[in-house]
């Protein structure tokens, strides 16, 4: 949970927030479980053969005892190698069972009610709420319930620094609403940039535009002919999934089932659109079932997304608006007309920033990307002992370290300050909120793709972000980035 520093610098009244660091801690002295239980296996493997064989037992059993010390100690892109056995174990299950590529069954249906997505998303039920008319995608296995919501907004970062400061209290009071509810298991937010088809700039021409004859109009009506197709747009949602779990006994209450469920969910909608408006976003409606096939269909096949917003009846059908083909590779998805690749937001800045530090990434054009950040509320008592517990480790490994004579790491000691602060912000009463960020960056071809990602990983240095190319689960991420369900990874 980022900490704010609420006195305002140079007088505009605009604070600095500061994110807390990723938590590197170990269950002993720094190190993994996975690490402690391999090193233990080097230990006693060695202790085993000194006492049993002398040195060539020992000498015989080297091979053992190394590689379970290069597989604690050695890192490769980031990650120690025992880390890297379970996601190569997942990969290579999943490519001998042959679920990388992804194939749709023209001729045999699908089970009423069901998305035509891959992967474990195939799962996802849809249902069309009768007073609303929101769609609602129900995922059975982590029994949620979730709802998409269409906002407008006016461009950030140009406005003035109080009015800035304004909206970013404003937004502060929404999140802080969802970590009051206890119902709530995820909101995700979806920034992405589509083609624009021209229909917008053609709309907004006929309604405030004079179409008089003059060389003035046939020149200006000509320029948003030309200019509309080859531009972009951007389009934000907010999606909040219901936790069913949480809210067992106010489902029962509703009449149960899906009924039930989304009477729940009705009420969290209510709250936040109303949230909404008092921050001043404003909410282009629940999305229907027709908006959500669109958007799905044009995150696995970019390449229609200007034909399903010119044409207004097409692709409008949630049960066909999953891709026809997907082949997931170790770093890489290629569905339909595109490629694809995700990012993982791994590092938010550590020194102070303000509002609108992502305007590098938010605002690079010329790219085809999707920025979900997935907000997970946290109980207020479950916090509370999430940091006491914490804090007690913390402590607890300084005084390990110190006993040892092992010299005291700044970051440990930063990490210390940031639990604190967390602990302070939840005893003025303010919530707890764990935050993902994932970029989805898409491209007509695999050049295209690594130019765009590179240019995606420049603007996230300019905005004080380290990003990771995920691996070995590029399928599962893209749904997770580029679909607006609140599912996670």
């Amino acid at each position: 949970m980022p900490s704010t520093n609420h006195h305002a610098t140079g007088g505009y009244g605009l604070a600095p927030v500061q994110f807390s660091r990723m938590t590197r801690r170990g269950v002993l002295l720094g190190l993994s479980l996975p690490q402690l239980v391999v090193l233990g296996v080097a230990l006693l493997t060695v202790v085993t053969t000194l006492y049993s064989g002398g040195g060539i037992a020992f000498a015989w059993t080297a091979p053992v005892w190394v590689t379970a010390g290069l597989l604690a100690v050695v890192p490769i892109g980031g990650r120690k190698l025992i880390e890297w056995v379970p996601v190569v174990a997942r990969w290579a299950a999943r490519t001998y069972l042959g679920q990388l590529v992804y194939r749709r069954r023209v001729i045999k249906p699908r089970p009423a009610g069901t998305l035509a997505l891959p992967g474990d998303a195939a799962s996802l039920r849809e249902w069309e709420d009768p007073e609303t008319g929101a769609a609602m995608i129900y995922d059975p296995h982590a029994q949620t319930l979730t709802a998409i919501l269409g906002v407008s907004h006016p461009a950030f970062v140009l406005l003035d620094p109080g009015e800035q400061q304004r909206r970013v209290s404003g937004w502060g009071r929404v999140l802080a609403s969802a970590c009051r509810s206890g119902r709530i298991a995820r909101i995700q937010i979806s920034e992405r940039t589509l083609p624009d088809s021209g229909t917008g700039l053609e709309e907004w021409w006929r309604t405030h535009g004079t179409d008089d004859g003059s060389w003035a109009a046939t020149t200006y009506a000509e320029l948003i002919e030309r200019a509309g197709p080859a531009g972009e747009r951007h389009a934000t949602t907010i999606g909040v999934a219901l936790d069913m779990k949480a809210a067992s006994r106010q489902i029962r209450t509703s009449g149960g089932g899906m009924r039930g469920a989304a009477a729940v969910l009705r009420q969290e909608m209510s709250t936040l659109t109303t949230a909404l408006r008092a921050a001043e976003l404003t909410s282009t409606g629940w999305l229907t079932p027709g908006e959500v096939a669109v958007i799905l269909r044009s995150a696995y096949d970019p390449a229609a997304a200007p034909a399903l917003e010119r044409h207004g009846d097409l692709g409008r059908d949630l049960a066909m608006a999953g891709p026809v083909a997907v082949t997931e590779t170790w770093d890489r998805l290629h569905s339909d007309s595109a490629f694809h690749a995700v990012l993982w937001i791994t590092e938010w800045p550590r020194s102070q920033v303000y509002p609108g530090f992502l305007a590098p990434l938010v605002l690079s054009s010329g790219i085809q990307r999707t920025i979900a950040l997935h907000y997970t509320p946290v109980r207020a008592d479950q916090a509370a002992r999430d940091l006491r517990k914490k804090k007690t480790e913390l402590i607890s490994d300084a005084a390990q370290r110190r006993k040892i004579g092992q010299v005291e790491d700044t970051e440990q000691a930063a990490e210390l300050d940031d639990v604190l602060q967390q602990e302070a912000d939840l005893t003025a009463g303010h919530g707890v909120l764990r935050v993902t960020g994932l970029i989805s960056v898409s491209a007509p071809t695999v050049d295209d793709l690594d130019a765009a990602v590179s240019a995606v990983e420049q603007a996230a240095i300019q905005a004080s972000c380290e990003t990771r190319r995920l691996v070995g689960q590029q399928a599962q991420a893209f749904t997770v980035a580029a679909l607006p369900l609140c599912r996670t990874v």
